[in-house]
């Protein structure tokens, strides 16, 4: 596994030379008051590497299909709400508990989320998945950490790929109540 600095190389070399749906240039990276103000309204501090992805390359608008998030203000029209709006949104909603600590870092379409379990450093990634119609099973787990889940968006293997097409992420069982349930 190669070191946070090279990882981070080469995430910044693929945000400058791609752009997902709806970014027609890369936002500036965010301030340290940013973060700070993030941090304080989601409750909790973001994984190191998260941190770094929002200090260090961009405010979102990079990384597997439409990209991050960005963290606190939108930056594009039409775009998904920013990182913390919509964590505090799903968090808030009635007809489902949203676990806490897990961030919604991009849209995959469909309703579907990448998410980093911001308890631990590493940040797991997490798919929220509901479409299957079970809502007590729509957590997946996408990648162990934040860094294999960039490593494996930067070497083209995520399941997402084509290549890969038929790959069945394992469920998420870590929740601890948390798990979105549908209330009767």
């Amino acid at each position: 596994m190669m070191d946070t600095e090279q990882l981070l190389a080469r995430v910044a070399a693929a945000a400058r030379a791609t752009r997902p749906w709806g970014w027609d240039t890369l936002p500036a990276p965010v301030d340290a008051d940013t973060l700070a103000r993030a941090e304080a309204a989601l409750g909790f501090r973001l994984p190191p590497l998260l941190a770094s992805l929002y200090t260090r390359i961009g405010d979102g608008g990079f990384g597997p299909e439409y990209g991050l998030l960005p963290l606190l203000e939108e930056k594009s029209s039409g775009a998904e709400p920013p990182v913390v709006d919509k964590y505090l949104g799903m968090r808030h909603r009635d007809d489902w508990d949203w676990p806490e600590g897990v961030l919604p870092i991009s849209h995959w379409g469909c309703a579907m989320y990448a998410c980093v379990d911001c308890r631990t450093d590493e940040g797991q990634v997490l798919l929220f998945e509901p479409n299957g119609g079970d809502p007590e099973h729509a957590w997946f787990i996408d990648s162990p950490s934040l860094a294999s889940w960039l490593t494996a968006w930067l070497d083209g293997t995520g399941w997402y790929e084509d290549a890969n097409d038929g790959v069945e992420l394992p469920e998420w069982r870590d929740a601890a109540g948390g798990v979105a349930r549908i209330q009767a």
